[in-house]
């Protein structure tokens, strides 16, 4: 009897033993490659969603904090100024003068995040260096600002997070959409975007976000006819007579004051009542999230009593 215990007891140790080391059906973990096309008709690839993120833009910078990736970015350029926390990330210079490539190397990112203020020589600069590079295009309507967040979402893993705040961010545009109804006229709009010559002064026309917006707040620029950021003299703002004159330009010191100085400009609409005001231009140039926080200034600078 203890002779057949004796042998039962091997045969199942061998047994286990056996399982333990059978190789097991389950698949090995394998990374997962991500495939995309950015702006420049590139295919992109990376192996998972990118943990170590250089942003190259303002732009770019606030769309990756805004859908909750800013713990990912490891660098941004130096006009990144908002949010606040990304005053903490480390600054690899100005896409206008020269990028530290050196600092951008020792960084060690997955995934640099460029943008149309960048060059494709800038880009390519940084490619030879082996580094992967996204070229991310500037929307033209919300709705393709919406796809973008989308995309860096895809980049960087934060899907749902993302899709959250596309759906607050439509609902704030419905919301003045809807407050908007009512109106059956429309104030017009001069808005100064650089007046280092105060003779010819910068706005934007066709085809910018500062004209889609303000038709979308209930206004109508006056240069919406002409191509992209052109001057326009003096002369030709006095003969439109805006009945708002909106300062991108005022953290230079444009005020009020200022702009009835010039000649002919004390007796515009917009002068007399006191309609000259101050805007926060980041909102409209930089093609991110903060589009609708420009829409919702606009529509209460210029409909405030229907926003009260």
């Amino acid at each position: 009897m203890l002779r057949k215990f004796l042998l039962l007891t091997l045969l199942l140790a061998l047994f286990i033993t056996g399982c333990a080391s059978a190789p097991t059906d389950a698949p090995a973990p394998v990374s997962q490659t991500l495939t995309f096309t950015d702006g420049l008709s590139r295919e992109i690839k990376l192996e998972g969603p990118a943990q170590r993120v250089i942003s190259l833009a303002p732009s770019n910078t606030e769309i990756l904090f805004a859908i909750s990736a800013g713990d990912q970015v490891v660098g941004r350029d130096q006009f990144s100024d908002y949010p606040a926390e990304a005053a903490s990330v480390t600054d690899i210079g100005s896409t206008f003068d020269a990028l530290n490539t050196e600092l951008i190397v020792s960084l060690k990112p997955d995934l640099i995040l460029a943008a149309e203020i960048n060059t494709p020589e800038q880009v390519k600069q940084l490619e030879d260096l082996g580094l992967t590079v996204y070229y991310l295009k500037n929307p033209l309507t919300l709705e393709e600002m919406y796809d973008n967040l989308k995309i860096v979402a895809q980049l960087t893993g934060r899907e749902s997070e993302t899709a959250a705040l596309i759906e607050s961010l439509k609902a704030r545009v419905a919301t003045v959409d809807e407050k908007l109804l009512p109106i059956s006229s429309r104030f017009s709009v001069f808005y100064e975007l650089d007046a280092t010559d105060p003779a010819k002064p910068y706005t934007a026309g066709k085809g910018t976000f500062i004209t889609q917006l303000i038709q979308r707040a209930g206004g109508y620029n006056i240069a919406a006819d002409l191509d992209g950021y052109p001057q326009l003299s003096l002369e030709q703002v006095v003969a439109a007579d805006p009945a708002f004159i909106i300062l991108g330009d005022a953290r230079y010191g444009v005020t009020l004051e200022s702009i009835a100085q010039r000649p002919g400009w004390e007796n515009l609409s917009a002068v007399k009542n006191g309609n000259v005001v101050p805007f926060n231009d980041d909102l409209v140039s930089r093609p991110g999230p903060r589009l609708v926080d420009a829409l919702e200034e606009l529509a209460k600078l210029l409909r405030p009593e229907l926003f009260e």
